[in-house]
């Protein structure tokens, strides 16, 4: 049966499978993509929106492969095994993706316990728990038991809450306002801060580094001497 086709009573049930696995292929593909792009980024911020999505120093992560498994621990039945089984797989397959060094640690040892990160790991790989269930509410217990098999910090399970959360409830057609509202209230997190113009951005950051000079014995006596005004 094409897309474009409207079901029959008995195809029902497979045309909406089908829509779903349709629509999950394009959320994999913009997660990924999306990572991958930012890749060359990291670390090495830029200002502007005006940049090539793709490059020829592209290439996947940690996080990239990390979705990839999440996605694959869903597949397999959503438990913590099912999870910590595809993360080890697939870490041991790609060991050189960038992954943290705790991290790094936990794919190579034989435990299978979590260290208590708080990191943002456990919220850049969530993004399939956000597209999969058809609830909020399975949402947010899925991405806690995603996010505890290594980030069972309070603060680690609340990053991949609230990105999960966000990732369903724009899905499901809620309005930026709403879904930024229930975060606000349900997580505590401050939506409501926005970066600085590029010029304000720098002077911020000169700003800080002098602060931090002024407060540095080593280097306050040449420093003076270079600027009397630090």
């Amino acid at each position: 049966m094409q897309l474009s086709e409207r079901p029959k009573a008995g195809h029902a049930v497979l045309y909406s499978s089908h829509i779903k696995y349709k629509q999950g292929v394009e959320i994999m593909l913009g997660a990924l993509s999306g990572d991958i792009i930012g890749s060359i980024y990291e670390r090495r911020n830029i200002k502007t929106k005006d940049f090539p999505l793709f490059s020829s120093n592209c290439r996947i992560t940690d996080d990239t492969v990390m979705t990839i498994a999440i996605a694959e621990g869903l597949m397999n039945g959503g438990k913590s095994d099912d999870y910590i089984n595809a993360m080890k797989r697939l870490g041991r397959m790609y060991p050189k993706a960038g992954y943290g060094g705790r991290f790094k640690d936990w794919l190579r040892s034989d435990s299978r316990m979590p260290y208590n990160s708080w990191g943002n790991g456990s919220a850049m790989r969530v993004s399939p728990i956000g597209w999969y269930f058809n609830s909020l509410d399975e949402t947010e217990k899925a991405a806690e038991v995603s996010a505890s098999v290594t980030h069972n910090h309070p603060e680690g399970i609340k990053g991949a809450k609230a990105t999960a959360s966000a990732i369903f409830l724009s899905r499901t057609g809620k309005a930026k306002t709403e879904t930024k509202a229930y975060i606000e209230k349900t997580y505590g997190y401050e939506l409501n801060w926005a970066p600085p113009k590029t010029q304000s951005l720098d002077a911020e950051m000169n700003s800080a580094s002098l602060t931090r000079l002024r407060r540095a014995p080593r280097v306050r006596a040449v420093v003076s001497r270079l600027n009397p005004e630090i």
